[in-house]
């Protein structure tokens, strides 16, 4: 099912799903939301084997009054799913953003895109910071009226300094963050601590045209597909479940500079979409790989 507007729905509830595939899932939830008063306007699922695979399930549904109903529909969820059917579950309520931090460096034109959609409303999210080690875009991000701080890298390799000051700033206040071109690799002890999603922008030319100047290295390949990857950061630079892609043709009349352009498009198309699709609970992490509802 394509994704909907990304405006904020009050009175609607996302029922996240998964677990092991069995009979009467949908059955039950179905009947669960209609006995708390609730109507299922979409519906999604998906099981790599029915006969006792991972099997995953997004429902929204809207509810008169849902604060108020949140608690017993929870009590519910957690007896008919959790203890009949030993199933996994998250219920979020829709009109409420989730928080975006956004970590950015020298490159801004992924940071830039992103606060114009925020202010557009194309991003049902709130930001309430943007960091980064350089202060080249400290103005742009202030005009949007979003705070922005400061928190420069030392050279070399221990990066602690750098990495205590910004989970200061972003424990407890954020719900997931955006690298959006941070040139820095964030340790595992970082993400540990830090404890909530970690979303990626880069090339796609990954492995090949490891490094420095990348579009330059591919003009000098004769490339004919350029593109982009956003996926979740884990501990493994780069290897994390890719949640969005994208690419577009070359020629080989397009200079390194030309490509550079028109890869920065792509990477804001690409990011934009998985922070979108991340935001709206429409992507479900299983193992190394996601499913993108």
């Amino acid at each position: 099912m394509a994704p909907h507007s990304p405006q904020l729905a009050p009175d609607h509830a996302c029922l996240i799903v998964y677990g092991s595939d069995r009979p009467g899932i949908i059955a039950a939830v179905s009947a669960l939301i209609a006995r708390n008063g609730g109507n299922i306007v979409a519906f999604d699922q998906y099981s790599d084997d029915p006969r006792g695979g991972a099997y995953f399930q997004r429902v929204v549904f809207h509810r008169p009054d849902l604060a108020a109903s949140l608690p017993a529909i929870e009590a519910d969820l957690a007896a008919t799913l959790g203890e009949g059917f030993d199933l996994e579950w998250s219920l979020t309520d829709q009109s409420v953003p989730k928080r975006m931090a956004i970590l950015a460096s020298k490159q801004d034109h992924c940071l830039l895109d992103l606060l114009w959609r925020h202010r557009r409303g194309d991003l049902p999210v709130s930001i309430p910071m943007v960091i980064s080690n350089h202060t080249t875009a400290a103005e742009d991000v202030r005009s949007f009226g979003v705070p922005f701080f400061h928190v420069p890298s030392a050279p070399g390799p221990d990066k602690s300094a750098a990495e205590a000051r910004i989970l200061e700033l972003l424990v407890g206040n954020v719900d997931f963050v955006v690298l959006a071109r941070y040139m820095q690799i964030l340790s595992s002890d970082f993400l540990e601590k830090l404890a909530v999603p970690v979303i990626n922008i880069h090339h796609s030319f990954l492995p090949a045209f490891i490094g420095a100047e990348p579009y330059k290295k591919a003009k000098e390949r004769g490339v004919k597909l350029i593109g982009a990857t956003s996926h979740y950061v884990t501990t493994d630079l780069d290897e994390g479940p890719i949640i969005e892609q994208d690419t577009i043709r070359v020629t080989h009349g397009d200079s390194a500079a030309e490509l550079a352009r028109r890869g920065a498009d792509v990477e804001r198309q690409v990011l934009s979409r998985a922070v979108l699709w991340h935001a709206q609970d429409r992507v479900l992490r299983n193992g190394n790989h996601t499913i993108v509802f």
